[in-house]
């Protein structure tokens, strides 16, 4: 029994001996197979650094910039119109159906001109009665002022002659005054610039009215997005494009509105122009707001960066290879962006055949 018990012993310490040798042999391999690869590898980037130097023509064509600090101006692009800064839409007083306008689009008008005239019947009839009564009144009154001046009647007469006389003066008066709530007059001086007024309609306070906007006061106007509202100050250097007259000027920002409109999420921006006569109410420009400069920048295309996942990556030209530099960049403006971390001046970057560049490649300067 203790015979058999000797063999099993025997037998599993053979086998634990074995097996720990068989691990050995792999380790053994593996290591062998690390130092002939990297042997091999070692080989491989010899004989292509050879092939390269041996074969230049295979250099990839390419076009450099080489970096020098600029001045670099960031702008914010908006469409914007001209308006008048006094634009008001005028309107009767009172209601009633339009008989005459008397303005067109584009006409220039008068503060207090009549613009329309609503009917008004029996007020006109009105004051025809009292003008009547007016003239007789002052007829009665003239002749006792002479009867007065000849010691012929009394002093009673005469005051109630003069009392009935501008009684009869003041009521006109009023009525007139209500009679020119039924027209519509110009609230300033400018040209009319929209007329909703049409004879047969009916018109009343702010309803079918006429705008008339003050040329002598434009401003251009514009809508922002709540995203700049902090990055555009007052007095910013502005510039206003105007496509249609091939012209443009140069001002800045007069007002920022200070409260975003909770429906179009966007705020206001005005630039006074005071009178100009080649622009006109409803014109449209561009306007384009400085609102960042650099005197010392270094810029590069936006073209030439492209996206990995180390960040944005272009390609200098170092020597006669591509190398590949990941770049921190700022603000963009008409197609370059400003480079703050990665560049420096006198780097060439390339700008044109980066497309299927790796990095190391070899390049040739056109």
């Amino acid at each position: 029994m203790k015979r058999a018990v000797y063999l099993v012993l025997t037998t599993i310490i053979l086998a634990s001996c074995g097996g720990e040798k068989k691990t050995e042999n792999k380790t053994e391999e593996l290591t062998k197979l690390k130092k002939e690869r990297a042997a091999i590898d070692q080989k491989i980037a010899k004989i292509e650094a050879e092939v390269s130097k041996n074969n230049p023509g295979k250099a990839t064509p390419v076009s450099v910039m080489t970096l020098q600090p600029q001045s670099f101006n960031s702008f914010i692009e908006v469409q914007a119109s001209i308006t008048g800064d006094e634009n008001i839409y005028a309107a009767p007083q009172a209601s009633g159906t339009v008989t005459k306008v008397l303005v067109t689009p584009g006409q220039r008008v008068s503060k207090g001109q009549t613009l329309a005239i609503l009917s008004a019947a029996d007020l006109e009839q009105a004051i025809q009665s009292t003008q009547s009564q007016l003239s007789l009144a002052k007829t009665l009154y003239e002749k006792q002022q002479k009867l007065w001046a000849q010691n012929i009647g009394t002093q009673v007469q005469l005051l109630q002659a003069q009392t009935q006389y501008e009684s009869l003066l003041n009521q006109k008066q009023a009525q007139e005054a209500q009679r020119n709530m039924f027209k519509i007059v110009a609230p300033i001086s400018g040209v009319v610039d929209q007329v909703d007024a049409k004879v047969g309609m009916m018109s009343a306070p702010m309803v079918n009215g006429i705008r008339v906007v003050s040329k002598d006061k434009l401003k251009a106007s514009a809508s922002l997005g709540e995203n700049y509202l902090g990055k555009v100050s007052q007095n910013d250097p502005v510039t206003l494009v105007f496509p249609d007259l091939n012209d443009s000027m140069r001002t800045k920002i007069s007002y920022v509105a200070q409260a975003v409109d909770p429906i179009s999420r966007a705020f206001n921006v005005e630039v006074k122009l005071g009178s100009n006569a080649k622009l006109h109410p409803n014109m449209s420009c561009k306007m384009k707001i400085a609102n960042y400069q650099n005197s010392n920048a270094i810029v590069v295309p936006v073209a030439v960066l492209q996206k990995t996942a180390q960040g944005e990556m272009l390609y200098v030209a170092d020597g006669n290879k591509a190398r590949s530099v990941v770049v921190q960049t700022g603000r963009n403006a008409n197609g370059m962006v400003e480079i703050l971390g990665g560049l420096k001046a006198g780097d060439k970057v390339i700008t044109a055949g980066f497309e299927d560049l790796d990095n190391g490649e070899l390049v040739a300067i056109q």
